[in-house]
């Protein structure tokens, strides 16, 4: 049976939430990111896009190029809400969808050309998120998650396309090779030293010179080029978490010590959300006390995987469930209702130097292991009688609820 695979994107999502906020900012180059020079583009619209301005793009210049662009500081809780409303009219309306990021998704719609027509049902589905939710938004349908992605790219803004099946190559050949996903900018500018600035050039050379250049993923772009992906529509699930817990031998009443490893915990935890290019939704803190009563409470929160946020949400939950002032025995931490999605999320809580400095801290621990570089509060607990901590620490992974 030939798959059928749709990808939908929602157009300049920051900023057409913004609109929907505030009409105003319809047809006016728009910026959502940090107010001061030292902040960072996290969304602009297409009018801004004129002016050479992208995503991660240092405020300071982007408002040089252009002057009258108008600035949104960004509230990333209605872009959550939105994303959710997006999420709950695609689940009820297909059979297998995967949610790659809080504005992308694919869906995997094989077998149902028997029925509606493929085709038709995604347009029937954009028409009602759009009628729904008065966000724009494009999807292109293919045979595989690639050239659907590709697709979408060349639908925009606020369009669809479709892509015939036995057609990818012809429909890819005179893209450029920066539409090809995972050719970032070094990838780029080594295929552009080799002369190579267009799909159809990839297409033609064999992949062993490609993966000489760019070794294993010199084969995967090969593929990519050539309109092959056998890659699956994993299932949308909130269900998946990761989480840390610490049982102690002896059983502790010390409030700072007790903050100073949720600090350490809650930087791992974090550290590996990056890792894994995920963010969470939220946050659980757990605690069983010396009477082996267990109490958790959880708090919603806009996507994230940055350690200063996560860690002021989960100190604020353990102030409030540690209310009866009992000897604790065990604390932990889930992060949970994950998505797939990376700093370029984040981009508008944040200065470039704060972005470059958790970029840094990653790349260190990634060398030389996670402890290998730590907040100082984190520490704290290691200062205080390290007997009290020195029980079983649970493994951190993926677990459902």
């Amino acid at each position: 049976m030939e798959r059928q695979i749709v990808h939908i994107d929602l157009d300049s999502f920051f900023v057409s939430v913004e609109r929907l906020n505030n009409p105003a900012l319809y047809g006016k180059p728009v910026l959502v990111g940090g107010a001061s020079d030292r902040g960072v583009v996290a969304a602009c619209s297409y009018e801004a896009r004129a002016f050479g301005i992208h995503s991660a793009m240092p405020m300071k210049q982007a408002r040089q190029l252009c002057p009258d662009a108008i600035l949104v500081r960004g509230d990333s809780s209605q872009y959550s809400y939105y994303s959710n409303m997006v999420t709950e009219i695609i689940a009820g309306d297909v059979p297998l969808y995967e949610k790659s990021s809080i504005d992308e998704f694919y869906i995997d719609l094989t077998g149902m050309d028997k029925f509606f027509g493929c085709y038709k049902l995604a347009t029937e589905l954009r028409q009602k998120i759009t009628r729904e939710t008065n966000l724009p938004i494009s999807f292109a349908l293919s045979g595989n998650k690639t050239v659907s992605k590709v697709g979408t790219g060349e639908a925009k803004p606020n369009g669809q396309k479709e892509i015939p099946l036995g057609t990818e190559k012809t429909f890819l050949a005179p893209l450029s090779v920066k539409k090809i996903p995972m050719v970032g900018d070094k990838t780029y500018q080594v295929l552009r030293d080799m002369g190579i600035m267009y799909i159809n050039t990839l297409q033609q050379m064999p992949m062993v010179l490609l993966q000489q250049v760019l070794g294993e993923n010199g084969g995967v772009i090969w593929k990519k080029a050539n309109g092959i992906d056998n890659s699956l529509v994993v299932p949308y699930t909130e269900r998946k978490s990761i989480s840390t817990e610490q049982t102690f031998d002896k059983d502790t009443i010390d409030v700072k010590a007790l903050k100073g490893l949720l600090i350490g915990m809650t930087e791992k935890l974090a550290f590996q959300l990056r890792s894994e290019q995920k963010l969470t939704a939220c946050v659980t803190v757990k605690i069983r006390y010396s009477d082996f009563n267990t109490y958790t409470m959880q708090a919603r929160i806009p996507y994230s995987s940055l350690d200063h946020i996560l860690i002021e949400k989960v100190n604020d939950l353990f102030e409030k469930l540690y209310q009866k002032r009992m000897l604790i025995r065990l604390i932990g931490i889930r992060f949970s209702h994950l998505v797939q999605g990376g700093h370029q999320y984040n981009l508008f809580e944040q200065t470039l130097q704060q972005i470059q400095l958790y970029q840094a801290m990653d790349k260190i621990r990634k060398r030389y292991g996670k402890d290998a570089v730590n907040r100082a509060g984190g520490m704290d607990f290691k200062s205080h009688d390290f007997n009290s901590f020195s029980g079983k620490k649970l493994n951190v992974g993926n677990k459902a609820k």
